[in-house]
């Protein structure tokens, strides 16, 4: 059975740039119930829902049609929310540095114009959806996803992920997305986001 995750912070630790009653609802609201929702769907399929939702989703061609649907919204919003909360921290913010902060410079020409295509992948995500950093063969690229699709549907490593449902930044930023994507950098865990590449 699928739990949620118990946050490494308190909700009003990434304030001002993320607020707490946002923090509260998000995780014990919107991620519960995706969990909830991921367990109610694995009922009955012990083989299933003995796997990681990691695997789940990598595989989920080989999910029954059925619960299918269910699977990939409900595990990719408990997959995608679990990455979320662990690259995010009070002492976060700055730059990358060693072999991460090198292969984002390589692949995008420098910090600053990662940060400008990033945040107009987030600007440009139409509706709901997620904004990725992922290693694709050695190599590192910006994806969007929509709703709770995840980058491990497509085979490909997520090491950095930005929630853009606007459930995750409407109570303090209302239609204002650009400003939640300036004020979130401040918040990310890059020593976290370092630990999952692999060069």
């Amino acid at each position: 059975m699928h739990k949620l995750p118990d946050l490494a912070y308190p909700y009003d630790a990434l304030e001002p740039h993320i607020d707490a009653k946002t923090m509260e609802f998000h995780h014990s609201k919107h991620h519960a119930t995706y969990v909830s929702k991921l367990n109610e769907a694995l009922d009955g399929h012990s083989t299933l829902a003995n796997l990681p939702v990691e695997q789940l989703l990598r595989d989920i061609d080989e999910v029954p049609d059925a619960i299918q649907g269910a699977v990939r919204n409900n595990g990719g919003g408990h997959a995608n929310h679990t990455l979320f909360w662990e690259l995010l921290s009070p002492d976060g913010g700055g730059e990358p540095d060693g072999k991460l902060g090198e292969a984002i410079a390589n692949s995008f020409g420098s910090f600053a114009e990662f940060q400008s295509r990033w945040k107009a992948a987030a600007v440009a995500r139409f509706g709901s959806g997620w904004v990725w950093l992922v290693q694709r063969d050695g190599g590192l690229e910006i994806t969007s996803t929509a709703n709770q699709d995840s980058p491990l549907m497509d085979d490909t490593q997520p090491l950095l992920g930005l929630d853009v449902w606007e459930h995750a930044y409407y109570l303090k930023y209302q239609n204002r997305r650009p400003d939640y994507v300036d004020a979130w950098w401040n918040v990310v865990d890059w020593r976290a986001v370092a630990d999952r590449y692999r060069d």
